[in-house]
């Protein structure tokens, strides 16, 4: 009943920038926290940022200074602004909503797909 999907992933180079989307669509009545996600190949998946329904922001200390969330509550949208991109930053980066779909359900958590993110020269 709802969907995620991400976009803006691809091929950088070291120092360079890129700007992930994800876009929250069908039986949506509020959407509380929004946050992207990444996993490296042969490790755990971590979290990278959320933003709080009332837009709060938290990032891990890899990325503080050179990523920012934000989000389009019209939209049901999240997206995630990279720069000064790392090779370490390299991984597939999730999309995740806490979604609510009608006033008889509570908050459910959703997940993208995902989207390559490839920092190499």
């Amino acid at each position: 009943q709802v969907q995620l999907v991400e976009s803006g992933g691809g091929l950088v180079q070291p120092g360079g920038s890129l700007r992930l989307s994800c876009e929250a669509s069908g039986s949506i009545l509020k959407t509380n926290g929004m946050a992207w996600y990444r996993q490296a190949p042969g490790k755990e998946r971590e979290l990278v940022s959320r933003i709080s329904g009332s837009g709060s922001t938290n990032y891990v200390d890899s990325v503080k200074g050179r990523f920012t969330i934000s989000r389009d509550n019209a939209k049901n949208a999240v997206y995630l602004q990279m720069a000064d991109l790392k090779p370490e930053d390299t991984a597939v980066y999730y999309c995740n909503a806490e979604i609510r779909s009608s006033i008889y359900q509570g908050f459910t958590d959703y997940w993208g797909r995902g989207t390559q993110v490839t920092v190499s020269s």
